[in-house]
């Protein structure tokens, strides 16, 4: 991962559309358009100017103007309450939420398609979220050590330390220098070869820390089809 001391931000106007800028240490130009609002991002390398970069973004115009269209059109998603009846994902599959108020130690527990979800009397939204999203944190530590461990034998790396975390914009990040790995807990709701790729991909910067070719010739020994599992996690 790249600190932020090494890239710089802006941002450009092409019509109508916003692109931000985000110049740092790579060889190529990557375009990115972002749910749920059709943000649009160019990273640069440093090389680059802001002309060359407003020429390749006016190049791939009618590309962002279809994404964000795309993206736009999507039904919202409602922001959750954490009561009865609401559906609820972990592991990749569906689940009903039940919400059992009673005096005993907030947890979650899960019966055939049905998450329970256990909270004092009057425990208020963000309580009944923080059980929720406790609950996740604590599936993805058992699992991630076992995932890490193969992974290290695999690629003749080894992860210091690995922690879970909520991140809007990034599934994963790693520190090279620290070799630690930090995995977005919303993980925890995809289906398991979402997760592992996850952990691929941010192993394989241990190897090599750039996106370029090298990267995902690293990737497609190891992991021959992440591509389908990215797939898989960007719906």
């Amino acid at each position: 991962m790249i600190k932020k001391k090494e890239s710089v931000r802006n941002e450009i106007l092409i019509g109508d559309i916003k692109i931000e800028i985000e110049r740092k240490k790579i060889k190529n130009l990557h375009l990115r358009v972002y749910p749920p609002d059709g943000r649009v991002k160019v990273s640069a390398p440093l090389r680059f100017s802001e002309d060359m970069i407003r020429e390749f973004a006016v190049s791939k115009i009618d590309w962002i103007r279809r994404n964000r269209d795309r993206i736009r059109k999507r039904d919202p998603q409602l922001p959750c309450k954490y009561t009865d009846g609401e559906s609820h994902f972990y592991n990749g599959r569906c689940y009903r939420l039940e919400l059992i108020e009673q005096e005993t130690k907030p947890h979650v527990e899960i019966e055939g398609g049905t998450i329970r979800l256990y909270v004092r009397p009057g425990a208020d939204l963000d309580k009944r979220k923080a059980v929720m999203y406790e609950f996740y944190r604590d599936r993805l530590k058992q699992v991630l050590p076992g995932i890490v461990a193969r992974w290290e034998k695999e690629m003749g790396v080894r992860v210091r330390e690995f922690r879970v975390k909520s991140m809007k914009t990034k599934w994963g990040t790693c520190n090279r220098k620290a070799q630690r790995i930090w995995i977005n807990l919303e993980l925890a709701k995809k289906p398991p070869e979402c997760l592992e790729y996850i952990v691929v991909h941010e192993m394989v910067h241990l190897l090599e820390r750039y996106h370029n070719d090298t990267f995902y010739r690293y990737m497609d020994r190891f992991l021959p089809q992440w591509r389908t599992y990215k797939d898989v996690l960007n719906k």
